[in-house]
């Protein structure tokens, strides 16, 4: 479904709901990248990277949480990036908005602490995804270029990543850090 759209992921839910008679985890990861300096970056791109790397998570909250806590149990698993702990030059938009999936998630953790519903964001550093290809915003080169050569360097796959979200929320931990290198700067 088009996360930026409320009415598609309340859709989602409710097909879950028919089809399998509810729901035990909902991993919000929708994400895209803008790079670029504030005040170059157009306000069209920032509204894009708002409406999915942040709309998209609160819509996923929002259809899903009302029918875990209903349920007395599932699990929240929100897709974040260590960009939401740091931040870095030219990546204002894309640190906003994972720094906002972060700052939801504490809050939704704290909010159902004692309705038997987790939620985990996943804090994950670089690696290989097509994430820099497929991002907007005037971004140097040599950004886009070093994003890269660190995607390239990583030492975790897309598969260890997933493995340490899900080994996260399966023990009900708020915070999944993948990637030593995040962990050691957070």
């Amino acid at each position: 479904c088009d996360v930026t759209r409320a009415s598609e992921v309340e859709a989602l839910a409710a097909k879950a709901d028919e089809l399998f008679g509810g729901s035990d985890l909902v991993v919000n990861n929708a994400g895209v990248a803008v790079s670029g300096p504030v005040g170059e970056i157009s306000l069209e791109d920032w509204r894009w990277i708002v409406d999915v790397n942040l709309w998209g998570v609160v819509h996923g909250c929002h259809a899903f949480v009302p029918r875990f806590k209903k349920q007395g149990s599932g699990h929240v698993l929100n897709v974040a990036s260590a960009a939401g702990l740091l931040s870095a030059k030219g990546m204002a938009p894309y640190c906003m908005t994972k720094a906002g999936v972060v700052a939801l998630s504490e809050s939704l953790y704290l909010e159902l602490a004692t309705t038997g519903v987790g939620v985990t964001v996943l804090c994950p550093t670089f690696f290989p995804t097509n994430i820099i290809a497929s991002g907007r915003g005037p971004s140097d080169p040599r950004l886009k270029a070093a994003g890269e050569a660190a995607m390239r360097r990583a030492k975790i796959t897309a598969q260890d990543v997933a493995r340490i979200a899900l080994d996260a929320s399966k023990q009900k931990q708020l915070y999944a850090l993948a990637g030593d290198d995040g962990r050691w700067l957070w």
